[in-house]
C-alpha cells in the first residue's frame, strides 16, 4: 500500500497544470460546433471538409466522430465507451475515483504500480463520490471546468471577437456514436429491458452514474483486462475528450443524461397508450418514444443569450407538446399472437378503402399520355410545359403532347436534377429550366428559343447535383457531397447562375429532401434531420439534437406537405408506411400503415395526399378523418411509379390544377388534381334525396356447401320441410331469394374434374355438361317445388341460374317485382388450377331494379388450414376482374354505379352481397380448445383468431375489407360428421371453423337484419347459413337531378377558388 502513494502525487500535480499539447487557444476555430449551423462564410472551409469526410486533417483528432457530426454531436464521455464495452456492466455503481476527476488527468501509470494500488482504490469510501456527484453532472463537464481555460480565458486578446457559443443542455449529453437500430443503440440494456428498469425517479440519479462512470474507469483496475494496452487507449480517449471539452463552456448542473435513459420508461409507455389508439403489440407510433426530440423527456435550463459571432447557435429545444386530440397511431401486426383483449382495435388501423373511387381523374381534353422514348426518373412540370431529363432533356406541351425541345448532353454527362426557374412575371413562368449534371455543372435552358443560355461549369466542383428546389425567388441546389448553394435573384427579380451563390453545408449522402417554409428536411435511410434558415439568412440551424427516426419503419423514399395542413410533414417509406411529423416541435404525430408495397412518391394536392406505389397504382387519401379514407385508387402505370408532381402554377396559368406522374414504363400522364368528377359525384350521392324517390325491398340469401348432396336424399323428409320453412319465413316472405350452393357435385370425382381440365374432344365436353346440368336441374326443380309448397300464395319467378363445377346460383323474385328488373347479366370466374378450371371460383350475377344496381357473388375459395394467403389472393382475383359488360354511357355510370365504375367490376354496383364457402379457419388454436370454447359459448375467443377477421385487421390490401359482415353469434359451421351434431372425428380431425359466410356492401342502401345458421339439415359436413337484408332502391327524377347538378357545380367552383388561394 505504501508503494502506491508516490505515483499518485505526481499524477495529481500534473493534472493541475494545463496540458501543453491539447489545450487549444480560444482563437482556434472550434471543430465540434460547425454541424449545428452552417455558414456561407469563406473562412470556414476546413470545418466544411471535416463534415464531409472522416479522413480530412481537420478531423484527425476525433477520428471517425467527425463524420457523424451532421447527425449526432460529439460527446466525449460516451465516445470512449465503445472502447471498453465490458465495463458498463462491471461498474454499475459509482466509481470510487470519481471524486478525483476534477484534479486528475488520468495519464499513463505503470501497470505494476496500478495493480499494487488497486486494493487501496477500491477501499475508498463512497462518500468521496457522493460529495462531488452533485456538482459533476454530467461528469464530462467537470474536466472542462478544471483543465480548460476556454470558458474563462485568463488572457486572450481575441476572446471578445471569437466568443464561445451558447451551450444547449443536451449538447453535453453522452451520445451513442455507433449505428442505431430503431429507437435504441445496440447495448441490450437500452432495448431488451428498458421497461423492466427501476422507476423513472430513481433512474434520474442512478443511470447517469452507472453510464457515465463506466467509460472513465481505468482499465488497469479491472482484473479481466490486461493493463498495458487499455491504459494507452484510456489516455487517447481522455485526450480526445479533453480536446473537445476545451472548446465549450461548462454546461448547467443538471442530470441531462436522463433523457437518453428515459427513451422508453414504463410510465411513458403507459401515457402513450392512453394518448393514442394502440394497435396490437406495436408501439412504434408513439409520439414521445423516439429520438425526434431529446428535450421531450427533460426540462432543460435556458441557454445563455445568443452571441453575435460567426459560430453556430442552437435553438432552444421545444417543450413537450400537449396530447393530441385525435390519434394518428396506425399500425398492424402480422403475428398470430395479437392480444386478445383488443380484438377490434386494428380494424381502423388502415385507411378505409370501402368507398374508394377507381375512375382515373383525367381531364376531358388531355392526351392519353406522353411517351418519353427513354428510361428516366427525373421530370418537372410548370404550366403548359413538362420536362424529362437524363442523358437527354426533352420538353413537351402538356395540352397536346407536342415535343418542343430535345437536348442531348453526350455519352458521359447526365442531368441528375431539374427544376423550372421562378420568374417575376407570371407570364414568363416556366420558360426557363435549370439542369444539374453528374459532373457538378448547372445549365439554364430557355425553352422558347430552345437554347442553353448559361452554363456554370464549376457550380458544384464536379460533385453530382442531386436536387434543385424552387424557393420563393431563389433556387437551391444540393450536391451529393453535402453542399447547398442558394442562388439569389438578380436585378430582374429571378435567380441567376451568374450570381455568386450562398454556400452552406448539410449532411452528405442524403436520399430525400424537402423544403417547407424556411426549413430543410433531409432524410438519410431511416433518419431525418431538420435545418432552419436563420432570419438573417446567413446560417442554417440544426433544429433537432438527434435524427428523427421511428422504429419498425423502412427507409424514407418520399415526402409531402399538404397546403391545408402547413404544420405537418408526411414521409413515405419502403415498407408502405407514412410517418407524420410536426413542423413546430418535430414530434412524430403518428405512423400510418397504408400499404404492403413500397411508396415511391408522395405529394400533397389540395386537401389530399397522393401516393404512388411500386405497383403502378396511385392512391388518394383523405388524412383529416380517423382512420384515413382512400378517396381514389387507379392503375396509373403498367410499371412502378417514378414520381408524382403537383403543378401549382397551373392554377393561374391554365385555370386547372394538374398533377403529373412518371412511370418506369416511360410514360408521362396528367391528372386532375381537383378530382372534379369525384367531388361532384359524391355531392350528388349525398343529396340523392333531392331528386330520387326510394322504396324498400327485402332479400334472403343462403349459402351452403352441400357436399354433393342430391335433392332426392332430403326430398319429402321432415328435416327438408323444416329447413326451408325456417329459411323462407312464409309469414313474411322476402322479395328476392338467392340460393348459393357449393360442391353440388363431388369435387373428389377425378373423372369430372379431369374432363373439365382436359377438354380435348367436343362430344366428351358436351357429355360432361349434360351430366353436370342434370345435377343442377335437379336442385333447381327441387327449389321451385319447395317454394310452391312453403309459400303457395307468393308467385316467385325464377330470374337466373348459373353453375360452375360445383357452384350453383339460383335467384328468385316475386312476380310483382319482375317488371321492375332489367339488364340481368352473369359471369363466372375460375380460380382452380390457376384459373383454368372452376373447382374453385365465383359466380356473379347483376341486374337493375328501378334505378339501382345489385350484384350477387357466390364463391368458393381455396381450402386448407394454412392457405390464408391463397384465399386472400382468390378474393383479390374475384374483386379485381372485370367479367361483366361495360356500360359506356357517362350518364348511366353516374346514375347506376358507384366508385367511378362502369359496371364491369363487382364493386361498381351500389348493392353487393357475397356468399360462399370462403374456407377461412381459426388460427393457432388446438382443435380441443376450439371445441371446448364452442361448448362454453365463448365465441369471442374464437373470433379473435378467425382468419378472415384477422386479414381485415392486418392486411391493408385485403379486398374483402370493402365488405361488411354482421356479428357472428352462432357456432362454427364446419366440419361435422355427416348426419350428426359432432364435429369431425375422422382421421384428419379438422378443427371447427366459420367457413360459410355472408358479406355485404352498400353505404346507406342495405342493412342486414338477420344472420344465422340452420341446424335442421345435417346431410353435409357444413351447416347452411343465411341472412335477411333490407335494401333501399331508388327511382331518379331527371328534372330535379339537373337542378341539383347545377347547384353542385356552383359549390365546386367555390371549393376550387379556396384551394387555389391556399396554394398561391
Amino acid at each position: 500500500m505504501v508503494a502506491f502513494s508516490p505515483p499518485r502525487s505526481p499524477t495529481k500535480s500534473r493534472s493541475r497544470s494545463p496540458p501543453k499539447v491539447m489545450v487549444q487557444s480560444p482563437k482556434s476555430p472550434p471543430k465540434s460546433f460547425e454541424p449545428q449551423i452552417h455558414s456561407p462564410r469563406p473562412s470556414r472551409p476546413k470545418s466544411h471538409a471535416a463534415l464531409d469526410s472522416p479522413s480530412t486533417p481537420a478531423s484527425a483528432t476525433n477520428g471517425s466522430k467527425t463524420f457523424k457530426i451532421p447527425s449526432r454531436d460529439a460527446t466525449p464521455s460516451l465516445d470512449s465507451k465503445p472502447l471498453f464495452p465490458s465495463q458498463s456492466g462491471a461498474a454499475p455503481t459509482a466509481d470510487p475515483r470519481k471524486g478525483d476527476r476534477p484534479t486528475s488527468s488520468a495519464p499513463p501509470v505503470p501497470p505494476p504500480i496500478n495493480r499494487a494500488g488497486k486494493p487501496k482504490i477500491l477501499s475508498k469510501p463512497q462518500s468521496v463520490d457522493t460529495s462531488t456527484r452533485t456538482s459533476l453532472a454530467p461528469e464530462a463537464s467537470s474536466e472542462a471546468a478544471d483543465v480548460s481555460p476556454f470558458s474563462t480565458p485568463p488572457s486572450s486578446s481575441g476572446s471578445a471577437k471569437e466568443p464561445s457559443p451558447p451551450v444547449i443542455p443536451g449538447f453535453s449529453k453522452p451520445k451513442y456514436m455507433g449505428p442505431k437500430d430503431g429507437y435504441f443503440p445496440p447495448p441490450p440494456i437500452h432495448h431488451s429491458v428498458a421497461e423492466k428498469l427501476q422507476p423513472i425517479d430513481s433512474r434520474k440519479t442512478s443511470n447517469p452514474q452507472s453510464k457515465q462512470t463506466a467509460p472513465l474507469v481505468s482499465p488497469s483496475d479491472l482484473p479481466e483486462v490486461r493493463p498495458a494496452l487499455p491504459m494507452r487507449r484510456e489516455k487517447d480517449n481522455y485526450d480526445m475528450r479533453k480536446s473537445v471539452q476545451l472548446q465549450r463552456p461548462p454546461p448547467p448542473d443538471l442530470p441531462v443524461r436522463r433523457s437518453f435513459d428515459q427513451a422508453r420508461p414504463a410510465d411513458l409507455v403507459a401515457e402513450t397508450n392512453h394518448r393514442f389508439m394502440p394497435p396490437p403489440r406495436r408501439t412504434q407510433t408513439t409520439g414521445g418514444s423516439s429520438f425526434s426530440s431529446s428535450a421531450k423527456s427533460l426540462e432543460p435550463p435556458k441557454p445563455p443569450p445568443p452571441r453575435n459571432s460567426g459560430e453556430f447557435r442552437r435553438p432552444t429545444p421545444p417543450p413537450p407538446s400537449a396530447p393530441l386530440a385525435q390519434p394518428y397511431t396506425y399500425d398492424s401486426d402480422e403475428s398470430d399472437n395479437a392480444p386478445e383483449k383488443q380484438p377490434t382495435t386494428a380494424l381502423t388501423d388502415y385507411p378505409d378503402a370501402s368507398q374508394a373511387n377507381r375512375r382515373p381523374p383525367v381531364f376531358p381534353d388531355t392526351t392519353g399520355g406522353i411517351p418519353t422514348g427513354y428510361e428516366t426518373k427525373l421530370f418537372a412540370i410548370c404550366g403548359e410545359y413538362i420536362c424529362t431529363t437524363g442523358y437527354v432533356t426533352n420538353v413537351w406541351n402538356v395540352l397536346n403532347g407536342k415535343l418542343l425541345l430535345s437536348l442531348s448532353h453526350g455519352d458521359t454527362v447526365k442531368a441528375t436534377a431539374v427544376a423550372f426557374r421562378p420568374a417575376k412575371d407570371v407570364e414568363d413562368e416556366g420558360k426557363r429550366l435549370w439542369l444539374g449534371t453528374n459532373i457538378g455543372e448547372m445549365h439554364e435552358v430557355d425553352i422558347p428559343t430552345q437554347s442553353v443560355v448559361y452554363t456554370k461549369s464549376n457550380a458544384h466542383a464536379r460533385s453530382p447535383v442531386v436536387k434543385i428546389f424552387r424557393y420563393a425567388s431563389e433556387m437551391w441546389s444540393i450536391d451529393d457531397d453535402g453542399t447547398l448553394h442558394i442562388w439569389p435573384s438578380d436585378d430582374t427579380g429571378s435567380p441567376s447562375l451568374r450570381q455568386a451563390p450562398l454556400t452552406f453545408r448539410i449532411p452528405r449522402g442524403h436520399t430525400f429532401s424537402i423544403v417547407s417554409g424556411s426549413q430543410l428536411w433531409i432524410a438519410c435511410t431511416k433518419e431525418i434531420r431538420v435545418f432552419k434558415r436563420t432570419a438573417d439568412q446567413n446560417y442554417f440551424q440544426k433544429m433537432t439534437q438527434d435524427p428523427l427516426a421511428q422504429a419498425n419503419v423502412g427507409d424514407v423514399t418520399s415526402g409531402a406537405i399538404i397546403s391545408s395542413q402547413p404544420d405537418r410533414v408526411y414521409f413515405g417509406h419502403t415498407d408502405g408506411k407514412i410517418t407524420i411529423y410536426s413542423k413546430k416541435d418535430f414530434e412524430c404525430l403518428g405512423v400510418v400503415n397504408v400499404s404492403l408495397y413500397k411508396i415511391s412518391s408522395l405529394v400533397g394536392v389540395g386537401d389530399n395526399l397522393w401516393a404512388g406505389y411500386s405497383t403502378g397504382m396511385i392512391y388518394v387519401y383523405d388524412t383529416k378523418s380517423t382512420p384515413w379514407k382512400v378517396l381514389k385508387d387507379w392503375k396509373a402505370h403498367e410499371k412502378p411509379i417514378a414520381g408524382i408532381l403537383a403543378d401549382r402554377t397551373s392554377i393561374w396559368k391554365l385555370d386547372r390544377f394538374q398533377v403529373a406522374s412518371l412511370g418506369t414504363d416511360s410514360m408521362l400522364r396528367i391528372w386532375d388534381g381537383m378530382l372534379k368528377n369525384d367531388w361532384l359525384d359524391n355531392l350528388m350521392q349525398q343529396r340523392d334525396s333531392e331528386y330520387c324517390e326510394f322504396r324498400e325491398l327485402s332479400a334472403r340469401v343462403m349459402t351452403w356447401n352441400a357436399g354433393a348432396t342430391k335433392p332426392s336424399t332430403i326430398r319429402n323428409t321432415e328435416q327438408d320441410r323444416n329447413f326451408f320453412r325456417e329459411l323462407l319465413e312464409p309469414e313474411n316472405p322476402p322479395d328476392i331469394l338467392v340460393f348459393g350452393f357449393q360442391e353440388l357435385v363431388d369435387l373428389e370425382n377425378k373423372k369430372i374434374t379431369a374432363k373439365s381440365f382436359f377438354k380435348k374432344k367436343k362430344h366428351k365436353e358436351d357429355s360432361d355438361n349434360e351430366h353436370m346440368s342434370h345435377q343442377y336441374r335437379a336442385w333447381r326443380d327441387h327449389l321451385i317445388r319447395v317454394l310452391d309448397d312453403v309459400c303457395p300464395k307468393q308467385n316467385y319467378v325464377l330470374l337466373h341460374t348459373a353453375n360452375l363445377v360445383g357452384l350453383f346460383t339460383c335467384v328468385f323474385v316475386k312476380g310483382s317485382e319482375r317488371a321492375n328488373i332489367r339488364d340481368v347479366c352473369a359471369a363466372e370466374i375460375k380460380l382452380g388450377f390457376s384459373g383454368r378450371v372452376g373447382n374453385k371460383g365465383a359466380l356473379v350475377v347483376r341486374f337493375f331494379i328501378d334505378d339501382s344496381s345489385m350484384c350477387f357473388i357466390n364463391c368458393h375459395l381455396a381450402a386448407g388450414q394454412t392457405q390464408t394467403v391463397h384465399r386472400n389472393n382468390d378474393a383479390a382475383s374475384i374483386m379485381e376482374q372485370a367479367p361483366l359488360p361495360r356500360n359506356r354511357s357517362p350518364t348511366d355510370c353516374q346514375n347506376f354505379f358507384v366508385g367511378g365504375g362502369d359496371g364491369s367490376m363487382i364493386l361498381d354496383h351500389e348493392i353487393c352481397i357475397l356468399n360462399g364457402d370462403l374456407n377461412y379457419r381459426i388460427d393457432a388454436m388446438p382443435r380441443n380448445t376450439v371445441i371446448q370454447a364452442v361448448r362454453e359459448g365463448n365465441l369471442p375467443k374464437l373470433l379473435d383468431r378467425d382468419q378472415l377477421l384477422l386479414s381485415r385487421k392486418r392486411n391493408p390490401g385485403f379486398r374483402l375489407r370493402a365488405f361488411i359482415e354482421a356479428p357472428i353469434t352462432f357456432a362454427p359451421t364446419y366440419k361435422y360428421d355427416v348426419g350428426t351434431d359432432n364435429y369431425d372425428t375422422s382421421e384428419k380431425q379438422r378443427s371447427p371453423a366459420w367457413c360459410d359466410r355472408l358479406l355485404y356492401r352498400g353505404l346507406g342502401r342495405i342493412k342486414q337484419v338477420d344472420y344465422r345458421r340452420h341446424d335442421t339439415i345435417k346431410v353435409s359436413d357444413h351447416r347452411p347459413v343465411s341472412g335477411r337484408f333490407k335494401i333501399r332502391v331508388k327511382t331518379i327524377n331527371a328534372k330535379k337531378q339537373g337542378l341539383a347538378e347545377d347547384k353542385a357545380e356552383v359549390e365546386f367552383e367555390a371549393v376550387r377558388r379556396r384551394i387555389a388561394g391556399d396554394i398561391k
